[in-house]
């Protein structure tokens, strides 16, 4: 991964649906490291809302992240319009695994894009669905990574001049 050529896509991790799904605090708290690390090296952020009218905006400890937001009723988010140009790796967080998630990967996934989806960053309602979700995923072709792997990518070196900052995301 290098964070150059990344974007950082969180889908649908909005007020109304992270409560219903399994350890939703744990996915938005690996989301929220990706994010502030994401800001710390220039990574661009977006993120979708499923009918936001009926699921609320994006959760609150994101909120402030995004540089875009964009409004859908399709499950997948697939609008090439949100990819900043270079940006040729998404790496995705979000909810659910086995939908909405999976969809805009399913859709994302091609010969000139790269896509990353971060396990311990998406949820489901179901523990079995996101497993499900994730063995589709990476059958599809999406390559499935941690958070910590993005982080430590995205660094290169420990001589990297934001290290320390983003090595304090872990804590």
């Amino acid at each position: 991964m290098n964070s150059d050529a990344a974007v950082l896509l969180l889908v649908d991790l909005q007020e109304r649906l992270v409560p219903a799904v399994h350890d939703g605090e744990r996915v938005v708290a690996r989301a929220t490291r990706l994010a502030e690390a994401a800001t710390l090296l220039d990574v661009p952020v977006i993120a979708t809302e499923q009918v936001p009218d009926k699921l609320g905006p994006t959760v609150e400890a994101l909120a402030g992240f995004p540089h875009l937001v964009m409004a859908k009723s399709r499950f997948a988010a697939d609008d090439d319009a949100l990819f900043p140009p270079g940006r040729r790796e998404v790496v995705v967080a979000g909810v659910e695994a086995h939908v909405c998630v999976l969809q805009t990967v399913l859709e994302l996934v091609g010969p000139d894009r790269r896509v990353l989806v971060v396990a311990d960053a998406v949820g489901s309602r179901s523990p079995d669905d996101e497993a499900l979700a994730l063995q589709r995923a990476r059958a599809a072709g999406a390559e499935v990574v941690s958070s910590e792997m993005v982080l430590f990518e995205w660094l290169r070196d420990a001589a990297h001049p934001r290290f320390r900052e983003v090595q304090k995301l872990l804590m």
